[in-house]
């Protein structure tokens, strides 16, 4: 990842009368104080791990710079803030991290209604949640060249926002959801006009994996009785990924990774097929699952600069392929041998995932939180 850099404005000198002097200049604008969006939050309570993830997002998700724009300029006039271009999601470094910033914060309001940032979170939520806002963002998607932006992670995570939203109990959430859903709308039209065109799965282990956003989309279509788009869904899942056969999971992670591939499709697969064709399915597509129980079969990845943008995605990596072994131990019978051994390296990689979620380094904490919380709030898996 690079660093966006606020340039300095320069200022602009007026003369006014005559003489070979200029005259004598006002005193210099204060400079703008940069204050702490935390410091009248109470403190985390213990023992409730959660509590830290929230007061990351609510660090960051108005935090504009720095800031990585990855976009289509059509013009000079696109060569724009963070803020102009996007101005619901212009925080967090990057607008799929604000968006899952997002929700995170929602998901806290949903999981822990008693927390003690609730009303910061509200708050943080209502600033976003604008009708003006909303339709910039799809004022910005509805340019030439843009039908891509974000696919297909910042979407599934915006669609996984929405699933958030729709299913809340509490009293904003159903406004929230209607302000934001010109935008839900857009993005599953896209969507919808783009996967009969994709030919090939991304196997990817970063952004474009097309396994882990698949996930997240048929959870928004489950959630909104969406059932074309669930069975759109359903069917590429199983046109590229049915036949699949001794995944190479001795090759992962690549030095960049924060999804596994091979996980991750067996997340996938569970979301799509009954429990006795996905546990046959797993058997010849990861053969060396462990039926003795024990979780040390498959080692988490090692970070050894978490400053560095892209060396940190390990740690997201380890936190995923946690909630994804959870997923896919859910899905099988009861019975089966090799649920322990999932669960078992579950959670050995939560335990190294969720000790690398730190403040101290904006190239982590921008996004790592959204995927602990996701983790520690066990989405994604149906309610026991």
């Amino acid at each position: 990842m690079k660093y966006g850099i606020l340039g300095a404005g320069l200022g602009l000198l007026v003369l006014a009368g005559c003489g070979p002097q200029a005259p004598e200049q006002g005193p210099a604008p204060e400079a703008e104080v940069q204050t702490d969006p935390l410091a009248s939050l109470p403190p985390p309570r213990e023992g409730v791990a959660t509590d830290r993830f929230a007061r990351l997002a609510l660090s960051c998700v108005h935090k504009e710079y720095p800031n990585k724009i990855s976009h289509v300029l059509n013009s000079a006039a696109d060569a724009a803030p963070p803020r102009q271009l996007y101005p619901a999601f212009y925080g967090c470094f990057d607008w799929h991290s604000s968006v899952h910033g997002h929700w995170l914060l929602t998901r806290i309001l949903n999981t822990d209604p008693q927390t003690p940032y609730a009303g910061a979170i509200k708050a943080a939520l209502a600033q976003s949640f604008t009708a003006e806002n909303i339709a910039g963002e799809v004022a910005y998607f509805q340019q030439p060249d843009r039908a891509s932006f974000e696919r297909p992670y910042g979407t599934a995570w915006f669609l996984q926002l929405m699933t958030e939203l729709r299913q809340a109990e509490f009293a904003e959430a159903a406004g929230w959801a209607e302000t934001l859903a010109p935008l839900e709308t857009l993005i599953a039209d896209y969507t919808s006009a783009w996967l009969p065109k994709l030919v090939y799965p991304i196997r990817a282990g970063t952004h474009n994996q097309t396994a882990f956003a698949f996930g997240l989309m048929i959870d928004w279509a489950d959630a909104t009785g969406n059932a074309a788009f669930r069975e759109q869904i359903a069917a590429k899942s199983l046109e590229f990924y049915s036949g699949d056969v001794s995944c190479p999971l001795a090759y992962e992670p690549s030095g960049e990774d924060f999804l596994s591939p091979c996980l991750m499709e067996a997340d996938l697969m569970r979301r799509v097929m009954s429990r006795e064709d996905f546990a046959a399915w797993l058997t010849a597509f990861l053969p060396l699952i462990p039926q003795d129980g024990r979780g040390d079969w498959l080692a988490p990845g090692v970070v050894l600069d978490p400053s560095d943008g892209k060396l940190v995605h390990l740690d997201g990596l380890n936190l995923s392929r946690a909630w994804a072994m959870e997923g896919i131990a859910s899905a099988l019978p009861e019975a089966d041998p090799r649920r322990a051994a999932l669960l078992a390296s579950a959670a050995v990689h939560k335990e190294s995932g969720v000790a690398a979620v730190s403040e101290e380094h904006y190239a982590g904490s921008h996004w790592l939180a959204s995927f602990a919380t996701y983790l520690e709030t066990r989405r994604g898996i149906p309610a026991e």
